[in-house]
């Protein structure tokens, strides 16, 4: 690893706070497309092992996106983890720049494999999927100040936002499926995980757009992924309770959902549940082992381009 660079770049609205291991050597650039352009036409003549970005919402994608096209190695990760590796380095201190070069050392010290760049196909869906979202999440916090709310004039202004928003959903609605129908890939993918009880045009669209590697890893790995897979928590002689932690949540939310419907009309989610509370699992518990019972099953349909089919029976699972 001799002369190996590894990069971490700290996004924020206005700068790219840049730092280099192990050099330690830090520097800046406007967060804007020519700054972006500047900064990955600087590193393309480095040619780092990996460009490590803090997960900040929208902010990085331009950055990535400009990575991906260079052909440079880049990966977008938690910023807990992040904290958490600096904490247990001694590194209390928190500035851009110093956030900087600890991601590049984590970089380092945790072994990073860089992640390909979506296709355009694939972000364009995945643009619109998330932009639903948003305006579901707004619909519902509308429609619940919308409750017990008594002056007129407030009432109205809810209802047309509401209005509105039931109309930008419906268009959105038209546009995903309009998307999916012109793509063979994301077509054949949305029939064929629709096609298990439960899962819905929503779910399917979801994953489509944010888990490309459905049917490509094994189950241990695709439930790791999307954070349905439980983690001890013990320590000598005490046992800890199993959790889930990390993950894509947007992905594991659409699997809650189609869990929902699927234990009433999906007889292997069912049974399975049904075994869980009989058990004595909790709810809570007994839930996301069916997420990840329901995303073993798509993950090995897509495996081996397969259709459900109807059990003759739905033994439970232990």
């Amino acid at each position: 690893m001799e002369g190996t660079t590894f990069v971490g770049v700290d996004v924020s609205s206005e700068r790219l706070d840049v730092g280099l291991w192990p050099s330690e050597r830090t520097f800046a650039e406007i967060n804007d497309p020519e700054g972006i352009a500047r900064l990955a036409g600087h590193l393309a003549e480095l040619g780092p092992q990996i460009v490590v970005l803090e997960s900040t919402g929208r902010l990085g994608v331009p950055l990535a996106l400009e990575l991906g096209e260079r052909g440079l190695p880049y990966r977008i990760v938690n910023a807990r983890q992040v904290r958490e590796f600096a904490r247990a380095m001694g590194k209390l201190a928190k500035t851009d720049r110093i956030d900087a070069v600890i991601l590049a050392r984590w970089a380092e010290s945790a072994k990073l494999e860089p992640r390909a760049l979506p296709d355009l196909a694939r972000r364009e869906l995945r643009a619109l999927v998330m932009r639903r979202v948003q305006l579901i999440e707004t619909l519902t916090a509308e429609q619940n100040r919308l409750r017990g709310e008594t002056v007129p004039t407030v009432l109205k202004s809810l209802a047309d936002s509401i209005a509105w928003l039931k109309r930008q959903i419906a268009a959105l609605d038209e546009d995903l499926d309009r998307t999916i129908r012109k793509n063979p890939e994301f077509s054949a993918l949305n029939e064929q995980v629709q096609s298990v009880p439960g899962v819905g045009p929503n779910t399917a669209r979801m994953i489509a757009a944010s888990l490309p590697e459905l049917g490509r890893l094994n189950r241990q790995k695709i439930a790791a992924l999307v954070g349905v897979a439980p983690l001890n928590r013990d320590s000598g002689k005490r046992q800890g309770k199993r959790f889930c932690w990390g993950g894509r949540a947007e992905v594991r939310s659409a699997l809650y959902m189609a869990v929902l419907a699927a234990i009433r009309h999906n007889p292997i989610i069912r049974a399975h549940y049904t075994h869980l509370r009989a058990k004595g699992k909790a709810a809570k518990v007994a839930l996301v082992a069916c997420m990840r019972k329901l995303l073993t099953i798509l993950n090995a349909m897509v495996r081996d381009q397969t259709r459900w089919r109807q059990p003759l029976t739905a033994a439970p699972v232990a």
